[in-house]
Parts: structure tokens; C-alpha cells; sequence
């Protein structure tokens, strides 16, 4: 009888906390002022998005502007390098800007920021001290950035790595080289740089000639097709000019030719002149073993 009663007494209390929960779930679902609490947070939080969402636009649009009155300026720099500046400022603005907008999405929900921030400075040098090599990359694209080393579409050599710019990001550069091979660098990695695109190139083409040809008619053959040359290669920024004798050996003599030419296009210039020249030079040696053939079938009629 006494455990009888103790189940009973069990199922009693079992019934009273499920009603109790009932009424509280039913107190708290018709509670008109948790509602409008909620309503007035998730207010705040669209509205803060909006307003993060339009900040951010603003902010690009500012950054385009500038960049636009820069690159129509009188003070002459490479459109290139205003796509990389451009490009890192945005992502700056876009991680600061919604950083900002989760501190404040916290402080609606009643979230102590204080420990919160502290927590995250702590993690930071943590995180310092364990990916120094993180940070070393981070700060190397930084400097890369801001001292105008190289930007987007340059063409650059880097240790044994050479090809066009692709992509300056925070940590990594992307490198595409002529053949089609996509390397991906570190930013702590680029040590030395040579840059081919932030000054004019100058092609260098020795053209070897046979001793038996004039001098001075050789030069004279070459000027005039580089004429022809420098009006089909826009790449050219000044006429070539024949210097002269380079070299010397027992059975030709080697004749240099230099030309000014745009950043990043010397080899093509240099391949230009060759095919140019050479090709010059076989119409004349045809030409000459022409008019011999004729001269010795003359003689024979004779």
C-alpha cells in the first residue's frame, strides 16, 4: 500500500511539472513583450546588415573614384597597379566591415564584447607565436603592396619562378608563366624580384654575316629591312640602329643590333628582327645567285 501511494504521489508531481511546463510554454509563446523584444533585435540586426551592406558599397565606390582620378592624373603610373591596390583595399574593408557588423550582431544578444575581445588578443599572439611564417607573409604582401614592388600583370622573376601576375593576395602571389604553368608563392618566400614591366626593354640581336659579304652593304641591307620592321612592331618605341661589328671569327662576323622597346616585349622584338633580317638577307643571296645563274647562262650562249 505505502509503495502504491509513493507511485501515485510520482505520478502527481510528473502531472503538475507538465502542466507547469505547458502554462510557462504557453506564457512564454503569448508573452507580447518577449515578442516584441525579438522583433526589435531582429530589426536591429537587418537593419545593421543594411547599413554594412551599404557602407561597404559607398567605401568601393570611393576607392573606384579615387583610383579613377589617379589613372587620369598627369602623374603617369601603370593602370595595373590600381586593379592590385584597388582589389586589397576592398578585401580590407569587406573583413573589417563585417568583423564590426558580428561584434554588434553579438552586442544585440547580450554578449559581454570585453572578454570576448580579450579572448580573441590572446588567441591573436597565440596564433602569432605558432604561424610566425603566416604572419611573415601577411606582412611581406603588405610591404609588396605598398612599396609598388610589382602589381597585377607584370611580368616578374622571382628565384628560378618567371611569368605575368596573376593575383597579390594577403598571404600568396599567383604567377602564370608563358607556357601555361600556375605557380603560387608565399609572400615571405619573394626575396629578390626582377621586374620586366616597370621600364622600357631594350632588344639586343647579334646577326651573324659570312665573311665573304661587304661590310658596308650588309649594314646597308639590314637598315632597310629594319625600317620595314620597326613600322610593323607597334611594340618598338624607336627606330633600330646597326652598331656595328659585335664579334669576329674566321668565317663571319657578327653584326649587333639594339631597339628600345615596350616593358615585357623583348623577346617578341628580338624574334621580330631575327626573322626580319635573316629573311632580308636569303632574298638578297637568292637575288645575287640569280643574276649569277643568268650572267653564266649569258656567257655560255656567247
Amino acid at each position: 500500500m505505502q509503495n502504491s501511494g509513493t507511485e501515485t504521489e510520482n505520478a502527481k508531481k510528473v502531472i503538475e511539472e507538465a502542466l507547469n511546463f505547458k502554462d510557462r510554454a504557453w506564457n512564454w509563446l503569448t508573452d507580447s513583450d518577449m515578442w516584441m523584444v525579438v522583433l526589435l533585435a531582429a530589426v536591429r540586426i537587418i537593419i545593421i546588415f543594411v547599413l554594412t551592406r551599404l557602407v561597404i558599397k559607398i567605401v568601393y565606390k570611393v576607392i573606384d573614384k579615387t583610383l579613377s582620378h589617379q589613372e587620369n592624373s598627369k602623374l603617369r603610373m601603370n593602370p595595373r597597379r590600381f586593379v592590385t591596390v584597388g582589389g586589397l583595399l576592398k578585401n580590407t574593408i569587406t573583413v573589417v566591415c563585417n568583423f564590426v557588423m558580428f561584434l554588434i550582431v553579438l552586442s544585440e544578444f547580450n554578449f559581454d564584447l570585453a572578454p570576448l575581445l580579450a579572448g580573441a588578443g590572446v588567441l591573436g599572439l597565440a596564433i602569432g607565436f605558432g604561424a610566425q611564417s603566416v604572419v611573415k607573409d601577411v606582412i611581406t604582401g603588405f610591404f609588396i603592396i605598398l612599396e609598388d614592388q610589382f602589381a597585377v600583370g607584370d611580368v616578374i622573376q622571382t628565384g628560378t619562378f618567371k611569368g605575368t601576375v596573376e593575383m597579390i593576395g594577403i598571404r600568396t602571389t599567383r604567377i602564370v608563366s608563358h607556357t601555361g604553368e600556375v605557380y603560387v608563392l608565399p609572400n615571405g618566400a619573394i626575396t629578390t624580384v626582377t621586374n620586366y614591366s616597370l621600364s622600357n626593354a631594350l632588344a639586343i640581336v647579334d646577326i651573324p654575316i659570312k665573311n665573304e659579304r661587304n661590310l658596308e652593304q650588309s649594314i646597308t641591307l639590314i637598315q632597310q629591312a629594319l625600317v620595314d620592321t620597326y613600322e610593323k612592331t607597334p611594340e618598338m618605341i624607336s627606330s633600330p640602329n646597326v652598331l656595328g661589328v659585335q664579334s669576329l671569327s674566321t668565317s663571319e662576323y657578327a653584326l649587333r643590333i639594339v631597339a628600345e622597346c615596350l616593358p615585357a616585349t623583348r623577346e617578341r622584338v628580338e624574334r621580330q628582327i631575327q626573322m626580319d633580317v635573316r629573311q632580308a638577307i636569303e632574298d638578297e643571296e637568292a637575288l645575287q645567285l640569280e643574276i649569277m645563274k643568268r650572267e653564266e647562262g649569258t656567257g655560255d650562249g656567247t
